[in-house]
């Protein structure tokens, strides 16, 4: 028989917290209701969405999926993964990955052939890309052919998917049948210009509302890539955007991670009673996770505080074997910090994966005052990409 507490104990534990009436919430309620003018930022893993307060209607900005150029750049990018997978496949004796890899090839071949100049400058358009539209179709060019031949080779000789050979020669580059430029420098160029567009329009956006960083309101809501990813401020992509963009103002304790809140989608905007209802929900979802902060200085204002801690990041060098939070990029030469972002983020289940290639980035837009003209990307400033036959 399942155990059920005494009702006149149920009945005094609800009085202070878990009815509607109960003194726990009619605080909450009366929290909210002193700062409901304050701007609430809600961050979800594709937009951003402000409400000003004062009854005022929201404004968001897609810095994600909805953008152009996502998906085209990320799907390059996974080229330098889809090789290793195949490998790894046929070693679990999976043989059907011979068919996946017949099928890449004939897609990789596609790609390159509709690959061109005039389409990443007049259809994909993507301003933090002007003037490297050139370059990007070098870019998706070599990628694609060399994946492709990579591919036609292996299906020959298994010997070229073997991961010391993979490694040394498709990875790294420095093996005795290395590939022109290695996929490690083209998977962080990838994830680097990913970012410089995302991170471009974010911080434009986000200079243009006007907002009261000291009293803003945050909740990073919904999932983030995997579902274990994101958690913490070292780990979320949002957390060190807003951290610059606001110029180190805002408070990172009243930024709440709260991947179980819902999320709001921007064609929901269009009914006004669904954005007040939600913004109120989001208010009190706020003041729910962090009304217990002012009751605590209250109480106990000569105990030592707690403080969030937001910049954890080692550097790393030739010596180093581990890590314990995701490195920092010194330059746009600091390789071993580079690669080993971009292993972090897939052997640490709470990393999100486009964190590999921000912090860099997004330390020198912060730094030139939001040009993405002025940025050096890893893997792609420094680093000519031949073009093929095929384009």
């Amino acid at each position: 028989m399942r155990y059920q507490p005494n009702r006149h104990f149920m009945r005094l534990f609800e009085m202070f917290t878990s009815t509607p009436d109960s003194i726990g919430q009619n605080l909450q309620r009366r929290l909210g209701e002193a700062q409901s003018d304050s701007p609430l930022l809600l961050a979800t893993g594709t937009d951003l969405v402000l409400f000003p307060g004062g009854g005022r209607p929201p404004t968001s900005v897609d810095f994600r999926k909805g953008t152009r150029g996502f998906f085209e750049i990320t799907a390059v990018s996974h080229l330098g993964l889809t090789i290793p997978y195949l490998a790894r496949l046929r070693e679990l004796g999976d043989f059907s990955c011979k068919t996946a890899a017949r099928d890449l090839i004939e897609q990789c071949r596609v790609v390159q052939d509709f690959n061109s100049v005039s389409y990443w400058r007049d259809e994909v358009a993507v301003t933090a890309w002007q003037g490297h539209e050139e370059k990007i179709t070098d870019l998706v060019d070599y990628t694609c052919a060399t994946t492709a031949d990579y591919l036609e080779r292996a299906l020959e000789n298994p010997k070229l998917l073997d991961f010391e050979y993979l490694r040394a020669n498709l990875l790294e580059g420095d093996g005795p049948d290395a590939v022109p430029v290695p996929f490690n420098d083209m998977m962080a160029a990838t994830f680097a210009l990913s970012a410089l567009d995302s991170l471009h329009r974010s911080l434009k956006w986000l200079h243009e509302q006007s907002i009261d960083w000291a009293r803003l309101m945050v909740i990073v809501a919904g999932g983030a890539g995997r579902p274990s990813a994101g958690l913490t401020w070292q780990s979320n992509n949002v957390c060190p955007l807003l951290h610059e963009a606001s110029g180190h103002k805002l408070d990172p304790a009243r930024l709440i991670i709260a991947p179980t809140a819902p999320t709001i989608e921007p064609e929901q905007f269009a009914d006004s009673e669904f954005c007040a209802r939600a913004e109120a929900q989001y208010r009190k979802f706020w003041y729910g996770c962090l009304s217990s902060v002012e009751m605590s200085r209250l109480l106990w204002p000569d105990y030592p505080a707690f403080e969030k801690r937001i910049d954890q990041a080692p550097v790393v060098d030739p010596d180093t074997e581990v890590v314990d939070a995701m490195p920092r990029v010194r330059s746009v030469h600091d390789k071993r910090a580079i690669v080993t972002r971009l292993r972090y983020v897939m052997e640490d289940p709470g990393a999100q994966i486009a964190t590999a290639g921000m912090q860099f980035v997004l330390d020198q837009l912060s730094a030139n005052g939001n040009r993405p003209e002025l940025v050096e990307l890893p893997g792609f400033t420094d680093i000519t990409y031949p073009a093929c036959s095929r384009r």
